[in-house]
Order: C-alpha cells, then structure tokens, then sequence
C-alpha cells in the first residue's frame, strides 16, 4: 500500500439510476452489511468520524443533542477491535475532531495524545484529517505531528494510492480559517475579513438571519485556499491519467444534499466545481455534520458524511468500514452508523 505523499505541484458525469443499481442498493444483508454480489473487495478501509473526546460529563450541542464526552473514546476502542477482527481492514481514515473543544485547555495534549493511541493500537495505517474541535485544542504546528499527518507549511492536504485503482485524497478544510493559526497569520485575517463581509453577527457562529447555504458563514468552518485549490486540480488530473478512482475525504462536507448548510465547507461550490470537470471523482466522505446524510449530486457522485461517534449513548456505536469495488463502495456500518452501498460508473 502507498505511503502518505504530499505534492506540490500546483465532462461530466450523467446521473442516472440502472435497474440493477435500484437492485443492489435494496440489498441488505440481515447482518446489516450490504451485499456486493459474493465479490472480494479489492481492499477495505476503516472509517470514524467526530469522536470529539473529553474526560468532562456528558453534555448537549447548541441544538439540545446530547454528547458522551467520556464515551466517546469506547466507541473508538471498539471500532478498532472491529477492524482488527475483520482481516481484509487494511487501513482505517479518521474524519476529524478527535478531541472535543470543550477539553480544558490544560488536558488537550494529554487527551489527543490518549485518543491518538488508541487508533495506533490498530494493526494497520490510520489517516488522519484536521478538524475544528482539533484546532481549538492544539496549534497546527503541535497537532500535525502528533496525528503523523504530512504537511508543508502547516496545510495538512495529501493524497495517496492504497490500490492501483485508486487514490484518497485528503483535504484540508481549514485551509483558510479563524482557527488553529496565530492571529497575525495571513489566513487567519483573510477568513476574519471574509466572515465580516458574509456573516453580520456579533457572535461568527451564529446563523442568525442567514438563509439558505449563506448558513455556512460561520467562524467553526473554513476553506480551501487557492494553493490546494491548484494542487487538488493537479492530483485529479494526475490520476485521471493514470485511470484512477478518486475519493475525496473533508472534514466538512461539500454538498448541501447530504449535510445541514451550517456545515459546508465555506467555498463548497468553488470544490464542486473542480470536481466536476474530472469523470475519475465517486466519492466524497464527509464528518462534522453529526446526525450524518447522504446524496448523489447531478454528476453521479456520492457525497456520505458519516455520523458521530460523539452522540452515542453509552452501549450503542457509530463506525465501520469501506468494501471497496472497481464499480462501487459499499460501507458497512455498525449501529448508528447506516451502511449505505455506492454505486458508479467506471470507464
């Protein structure tokens, strides 16, 4: 399997749905799983999202939900077990906040550290992507090492092949961002001034009076900044080239079919437009967004932000993992977590 690698080098599909996909996509196993037609995935990944760990009591959202600071770490240990058990796991991808912001200050790099060993007691890579909870914690400068997560300059963007057929590539969604850089940083002020002009607001994570996807605005979000832009542009056509399948995995969701638009990423439209002009992009998997949502956009591509671990209530769980296809990637989730079974067209 490729190593993580970090360049630096700066068409359409038609969305439609085969008689055999409406087939496969009611084809549930009693176990839960969905069923891929008694194939052998090509390689199986590992996937957790918003574990957002506290040694704090449980607590609720801003909207009431509640949260199981301390239970949250069990979700993890058993995730981990669940991948061990399942040989073909070769590999697992955490979608973000590991640790939660209300962590106090003075436990944060004690409880990342904790959180972080317990995906190391999995037997196989663990890719780790930034999150906003992570950056209320830990400068970049701190947390990218301890999460082995590649990084120039502090963007915590990369890509890597764990088959011939495909490439995951991980993007930074607080590229440009109110949080995680000093406040004299270049992208600290460029996302002040742009949530200035979005957001009117004396609090920037209040929606209120914001319709629509304008809800975004919010200073818990971020972007992508023109340099990834133009490394994101370069990838895809790299492994257009190399007739690769591509999966895009965000912190923050890039479409507003499978997320609250409180959520999406801030320049989610500039992203998808990217993606668009490649045929080599299926899939985009998301965290953030904790009650979790799924869509297909108008390009047959399959957006799943993955629910949080975080909202478990104590004996319950929210992880899985990826069997993944020349033609299709089915997740097999565990509880909480809906397997849902993806299905594309392949060159």
């Amino acid at each position: 399997m490729g190593s993580p690698s970090l360049l630096t080098m700066p068409s359409n599909l038609i969305l439609h749905y085969t008689s055999e996909q409406i087939f496969i996509n009611a084809m549930v196993l009693e176990n839960g799983s969905v069923a891929a037609r008694g194939k052998q995935p090509l390689f199986s990944v590992g996937v957790i999202a918003d574990v957002q760990y506290a040694d704090i009591p449980d607590g609720r959202s801003f909207l009431g939900v509640p949260r199981y600071y301390r239970h949250s770490i069990l979700v993890l240990q058993r995730a981990v077990q669940n991948w061990k058990s399942i040989q073909k796991v070769s590999f697992a991808i955490n979608f973000g906040d590991i640790v939660d912001g209300f962590c106090p200050k003075d436990q944060s790099l004690h409880a990342v550290k904790k959180v972080a060993a317990e995906f190391e007691k999995f037997n196989g890579p663990v890719y780790h992507m930034i999150g906003n909870h992570c950056l209320y914690n830990l400068p970049r400068k701190e947390l990218l090492p301890l999460l082995k997560i590649p990084n120039r300059n502090g963007l915590a963007y990369y890509d890597f092949s764990p088959a011939p057929s495909y490439r995951f590539i991980v993007l930074d969604a607080f590229d440009v961002s109110a949080i995680g850089w000093p406040e004299d940083h270049p992208n600290t002020l460029k996302a002040l001034n742009f949530l200035n002009e979005k957001n009117p607001n004396a609090d920037k994570n209040s929606p209120a009076g914001l319709t629509g996807t304008e809800r975004r605005f919010l200073k818990f979000n971020g972007s992508v900044g023109q340099e990834q832009m133009e490394w994101l542009n370069f990838v895809l056509r790299e492994a257009t080239d190399a007739k690769q399948s591509v999966v895009i995995c965000s912190h923050l969701p890039l479409h507003p079919g499978a997320s609250t638009t409180a959520a999406l990423l801030w320049n989610y439209d500039e992203v998808l437009d990217l993606i668009h002009r490649y045929e080599c992009v299926k899939v985009c998997l998301a965290g953030h967004d904790h009650k979790g949502g799924y869509a297909v956009d108008s390009h047959g591509i399959h957006h799943r932000v993955l629910e949080a671990a975080l909202e478990c209530p104590p004996g319950s769980d929210a992880f899985g993992y990826l069997d993944v296809y020349n033609d299709r990637i089915s997740l097999i989730g565990t509880d909480r977590m809906e397997s849902t079974e993806m299905v594309f067209d392949v060159e």
